[in-house]
């Protein structure tokens, strides 16, 4: 027996709502970077869900290029958080992280 479309949207609600929550109470950069991941993978279930049930390859589509968009917030997000880190010799905390003074 298929699972229903109710079920891949709660699904990703939740994964969403945990990605959100992560985002709003952790200070740690890393711990809000892979939230943020979480988001964009809800959102792709939403997309490849409704794909599926409309028979249509759209949403399979735009997953393709929401992944390649992560893949490149990977490389970069991953960069700036490690070259704050070396400059700083500190931890990643958000709280502590005003770059913009010297």
């Amino acid at each position: 027996m298929p699972l229903s479309l109710s079920f891949y949207t709660a699904l990703s609600a939740i994964l969403f709502t945990i990605g959100v929550l992560g985002v709003l109470t952790r200070r740690n950069t890393l711990i809000i970077y892979m939230s943020i991941e979480i988001m964009l993978n809800a959102v792709n279930l939403s997309l490849v869900a409704f794909s599926m049930h409309w028979k249509h390859l759209n949403g399979q589509t735009m997953v393709f290029f929401v992944m390649t968009v992560a893949a490149a917030e990977v490389a970069v997000g991953l960069g700036l958080i490690t070259a704050i880190f070396r400059k700083r010799h500190e931890s990643v905390d958000v709280d502590s992280l005003n770059v913009m003074k010297w």
